[in-house]
């Protein structure tokens, strides 16, 4: 079958991958679409150090193919979203609802492929660039027929992230205002995510000008043009002059953090969702803190997948949650250096793969 794989050198689109039966708990799924992300690129360029050889992808929707002993809660047929967490549902930190600290979910890529008799890792659990994967059953989200793959692809990771930092992690309340450094593919989602939670202002904030029709589309009131501007915190407070009360970095760089700190009001929040080096650090003035400011990190959106992918499909199927606007193109999965460029020059929201 096809898939695209790094073995630490670069990636390749091969068509000689197979990938075993699933066991008890498990389920395999026939990708269908599956979105790429800044992530599948950063383990490519290394800023996300992971085993090699891997098969990537890890957002991604299709049909259930098969299920293995045990799992009820789908069965063969069924259009599925899937998730990347692996959690095992019975440790301390699953049971306290925070399956995204689950450690049996973090860390430890299984070898479900092969090729040429190699094994290959998975990567985060899910490997979606691949014509069929097998993953947990507790990574299997059932959704309605109608919702495109293409458009479903990006629940599993983009607006699990984005809207979940903001519904779950930092519980934006009505009134509440709201900068968002970034307008890429989660960037948008934090965007959506402070409309649906009933935020009064909400500042998009990046370098490309023309993300700014996307990022009111998605529910900015205000867009800030960073290149445009000589200090983007000063043009963030001369709208809301004492600071927002929520700022979401969502590129990675670490003048990036300490922007989103200078940024918001006493009380206020920064939450971290950009990926930077895993040894980079960032600098603030500690003496802020005492003015009741939090820095806050946020793996995928403080998120219970089977609960809030199921929310977020019926959220689509209202109207409210926008998945058809996060995907600006498609490419046939051979064409993943084309779908990587345009993912590069951060032009689009989001670059579908089809199977």
């Amino acid at each position: 079958m096809k898939g695209v794989i790094f073995d630490g050198k670069a990636p390749q689109v091969v068509d000689d991958l197979t990938v075993r039966e699933p066991g008890p708990g498990e389920v395999m799924v026939r990708i269908a679409a599956a979105g790429l992300c800044h992530s599948d690129l950063s383990v490519i360029d290394g800023t996300i150090p992971f085993p090699v050889p891997v098969v990537l992808g890890h957002e991604g929707a299709g049909t259930v193919e098969s299920v293995g002993e045990g799992v009820a809660h789908v069965q063969p047929g069924d259009h599925v979203a899937l998730s990347t967490l692996a959690s095992c549902g019975t440790c301390r930190e699953c049971g306290r609802g925070r399956p995204t600290m689950c450690r049996k979910a973090i860390g430890m890529p299984g070898k479900p492929f092969t090729r040429d008799g190699q094994p290959l890792y998975n990567f985060a659990s899910t490997s979606v660039f691949a014509e069929r994967t097998v993953v947990k059953a507790v990574q299997v989200v059932p959704i309605d027929r109608g919702i495109p793959f293409t458009s479903a692809a990006l629940i599993g990771c983009g607006v699990l992230t984005g809207v979940g930092a903001v519904l779950n992690r930092a519980k934006v309340e009505i009134g509440d205002t709201v900068a968002v450094i970034g307008c890429g593919g989660i960037g948008l989602n934090v965007i959506q995510g402070a409309r649906i939670a009933g935020a009064s202002r909400i500042i998009a904030i990046d370098a490309v000008a023309e993300k700014e029709s996307i990022a009111r589309t998605f529910g900015a009131t205000d867009f800030v043009d960073a290149r445009a501007v000589d200090d983007t915190v000063a043009a963030v407070r001369a709208l809301v002059p004492y600071g927002v009360d929520h700022a979401f970095e969502c590129v990675g760089p670490t003048a990036l953090t300490r922007q989103a700190i200078d940024m918001i009001d006493r009380h206020g929040q920064a939450v971290l969702l950009g990926m930077p080096g895993v040894e980079a650090e960032a600098q603030f003035r500690p003496a802020e803190l005492f003015l009741d400011k939090s820095i806050l990190g946020c793996r995928y959106g403080s998120s219970r997948p089977q609960r809030d992918i199921a929310r977020y499909a019926q959220l689509y199927g209202a109207g409210r949650l926008l998945l058809d606007e996060l995907v600006t193109c498609t490419f046939p999965v051979e064409s993943f250096e084309e779908a990587a460029e345009a993912t590069h020059t951060g032009g689009v929201a989001r670059a579908v793969l089809t199977f």
